[in-house]
């Protein structure tokens, strides 16, 4: 094997230990000259060598065994798992009505939102649909299929398709700017318009789309308006986890500052570990919460607003529309309707579930942090320095995918805050889930827990008076009834409606189940 000759000169020259290279140049100038002579050298060196060697293997031990001790990489950072035998809260849950299978499968459903206006629900399947459903539940139908408006969803994947819609608070009040007005979030395949957010890198798997529609009647039993306009658009580098929920404020009347603001969840752009750092990135759009005004038109492609009492507006280096940042998938949010507190649940990588408290520039970390602990990579997160960086909003709760409650393969969703008499058992309590294994949890919501999962505890679920079961055993069980094979996990999604009236959602079998109310 030829070997190169700046290899050969540069090791010749500086690759031995000093020692060593002391020895070599004393013994030359010395004038070795007989065997003699350059035998007592070779040993001489040779001593050098080793004693210099040895001294530099010591220094690596010494260094790798205090490098264990501080990094302490692990996939599970907690003492202890989620308490699963302590407070339990079991809640009587009922079906309350069928979305209808679409193309043979059942329907992928993501969100309800209720318009109370129009006194009517709304429920949006990952393949395109959003079908409405009456207060009764009893009258389920088919509103709008966005794949027919020139808007070709792409839901081949498990986490690509209509991810969340939602309606403005005006949509059913006569005269106002906002009448008719609705806003859809979905994943699509064109991707030949120019996109307004471009991430830098990846392999531009799809576009993710923000779309207004109109409805010229407000109350009609399907859209009945024209094409809807795009608002914003994000090229998505990669195909898993890009897109998150949309809402508008519930609690804000008309007049206050956040009255009609669009809060946009956009994840990082997937793969893992997000690897074009854009969380972090203040010029970017992903891994952020954003917040426009979708009625007005000063951002830069002039289709929608940008607040002025966003947190970022007037600083060149960050985008106007940044409500808060270091996210990996903000999958679902909610508000406190006594205190106004904004939850949000962001899907860590392989390790962290968390929720968080959420205010306006608010730094949730990733992808520096994962959970209350520096992220490592798929393996781990490194447990020696927990919640560290004064700049970084920590979670209120987070558990590990290696919990025995859950899968392993989870996915943290929610966010529900129960006031009110309407469940008592669940009242000042904040509902979250896995949505993988179904399991459903809570804390307290006055009294928030600082991180780790102590603070967490269960809530099951109790059909027509029998025994306590998971979401997840309720599933297979009505599964078995259809004639299908029993589901491996739930996908469940928390929302509410009328009266306070909490739901569940699941892909598995089309059930829009109502958790009863006990007032």
């Amino acid at each position: 094997m030829k070997v190169p000759m700046t290899c050969y000169s540069t090791s010749a020259r500086t690759d031995y230990p000093t020692s060593a290279r002391t020895v070599y140049s004393t013994s030359v100038r010395a004038g070795y000259s007989t065997s003699a002579r350059a035998g007592t050298f070779a040993v001489t060196l040779a001593a050098a060598v080793l004693r210099s060697v040895a001294v530099v293997f010591l220094a690596a031990l010494v260094a790798l065994a205090s490098g264990t001790a501080l990094a302490q990489t692990t996939g599970d950072p907690f003492p202890n798992p989620i308490a699963a035998d302590e407070d339990v809260i079991v809640v009587d849950v009922a079906e309350f009505a069928q979305i209808p299978d679409i193309d043979g499968l059942p329907a992928r459903m993501m969100r309800l939102v209720d318009e109370p206006g129009t006194e009517r629900m709304f429920v949006n399947s990952m393949q395109g649909m959003i079908h409405s459903v009456s207060y009764d539940g009893s009258d389920v139908a088919l509103y709008v299929d966005l794949n027919e408006w020139g808007v070709p969803v792409e839901s081949g994947g498990r986490e690509t398709g209509f991810q969340s819609f939602a309606f403005h608070p005006d949509f059913g009040n006569p005269g106002s700017a906002g009448y008719g007005h609705f806003y859809s979030y979905s994943d699509i395949s064109d991707t030949a318009p120019e996109a307004d957010f471009r991430p830098g890198g990846g392999d531009e798997s799809h576009h993710t789309v923000l779309h207004e529609w109109v409805a010229e009647d407000a109350s009609a039993a399907t859209y009945d308006g024209g094409a809807p306009r795009e608002l914003m658009r994000f090229e998505q580098p990669f195909g898993n986890h890009n897109a998150g929920q949309l809402a508008f404020n519930p609690l804000a009347l008309p007049g206050d500052e956040d009255y009609g603001l669009l809060y946009v969840g956009s994840a990082d752009g997937g793969s893992g570990g997000d690897p074009l750092n854009l969380a972090q990135n203040l010029e970017s759009a992903f891994g952020k919460l954003l917040r426009i005004d979708p009625l007005d038109s000063d951002g830069e492609n002039g289709s929608y607003g940008i607040p002025p009492n966003n947190p970022f507006v007037g600083d060149a280096n960050s985008l106007g529309e940044i409500y808060a940042y270091g996210m990996r998938n903000p999958q679902r949010f909610g508000w406190d309707p006594e205190n106004g507190n904004l939850f949000l649940a962001d899907i860590g990588q392989n390790t962290i579930e968390k929720v968080s408290l959420v205010f306006p520039g608010a730094n949730l970390g990733w992808n520096v942090w994962e959970g209350s602990f520096r992220y490592v990579g798929r393996d781990g997160v490194d447990a020696s320095d927990p919640r560290s960086d004064p700049d970084v909003t920590y979670p209120v709760v987070e558990f590990a995918h290696a919990d025995p409650l859950t899968t392993g393969r989870s996915a943290v969703t929610g966010v529900h805050i129960v006031r009110g008499d309407a469940y008592p058992q669940m009242q000042d309590r904040v509902l979250f889930a896995d949505f993988v294994s179904g399991e459903l949890f809570h804390f307290d919501a006055d009294n928030l827990p600082e991180g780790g999962n102590a603070g967490i505890r269960r809530m099951l679920l109790r059909t027509a008076g029998g025994e306590a079961k998971t979401f997840l055993e309720i599933i297979r069980e009505k599964n078995e009834a259809q004639g299908q094979t029993p589901a491996q996990r739930t996908d469940v999604r928390i929302d509410t409606g009328p009266d306070d009236q909490v739901f569940l959602l699941n892909k598995q079998d089309g059930t829009i189940r109502r958790l009863v109310q006990d007032r």
